[in-house]
């Protein structure tokens, strides 16, 4: 099995099943996602979702508002995120290096890399691959603890993110053309590997009992 037989499976399966953005993550391609990358961290979506919510509600819609944000406000806004006062100086301070190093929100998705992103504060590889894919729609193939199980429940354990994340992406290069006839037309790299991470969580959300995924119903 590689990785293409992976995605197939879970396409023929139906997944993704969400009405949520067409690239899995909400409201991709925004400032929002940088917001949700660092929050996510160490607690579920739901938790984030509320703490968006309460963002919003003090109007803070772009990530110049978001900079200028007193960091008791956003401490607190961010609260049911958990580890709110990191999590607080962490997105403070990347929002305000941002607009210092890029100047922008969008020249910062057009020349962000992800040396620069590893390089900031409270961003690991993990969150760094989730900028680039999903706010930046850069080619960037996220790799995740239900990604790692569901692959352990296929008999493929990796020593490191960047072993894992090398398998998924070399069964997908290697299948460029399977890929295309797959979707029916030419999908770029950047969105397949934003859907196919979304599949993956998906199936996982839907067929894992504590620790373990349910993989026979993907038939591989």
């Amino acid at each position: 099995m590689n990785s293409f037989d992976l995605l197939v499976a879970l396409k023929n399966k139906g997944y993704l099943k969400t009405t949520r953005d067409p690239l899995w993550w909400p409201r991709s391609g925004s400032f929002w996602v940088l917001v949700g990358a660092i929050l996510t961290q160490q607690t579920k979506w739901e938790k984030v979702e509320k703490s968006i919510e309460n963002l919003e509600s003090i109007e803070i819609d772009s990530l110049e508002k978001l900079s200028s944000l007193d960091i008791e406000r956003l401490s607190s806004a961010i609260q049911p995120s958990g580890f709110y006062n990191t999590k607080a100086k962490n997105l403070s301070l990347l929002s305000k290096t941002i607009l210092e190093s890029f100047g922008s929100f969008e020249a910062f998705c057009e020349n962000v890399d992800r040396e620069w992103l590893l390089s900031q504060k409270g961003i690991g590889e993990e969150s760094a691959d989730s900028i680039l894919c999903y706010a930046c729609k850069q080619e960037a193939m996220v790799v995740d603890a239900y990604t790692a199980r569901l692959l352990a429940g296929f008999g493929y354990n990796f020593e490191s993110y960047g072993a894992l994340q090398e398998w998924m992406v070399e069964g997908i290069v290697s299948n460029e053309t399977k890929v295309n006839q797959l979707y029916g037309k030419e999908i770029t790299p950047s969105e397949l590997y934003a859907r196919f991470h979304g599949k993956i969580v998906e199936f996982c959300k839907e067929n894992s009992r504590g620790k373990m995924v349910q993989v026979e119903s993907l038939g591989l």
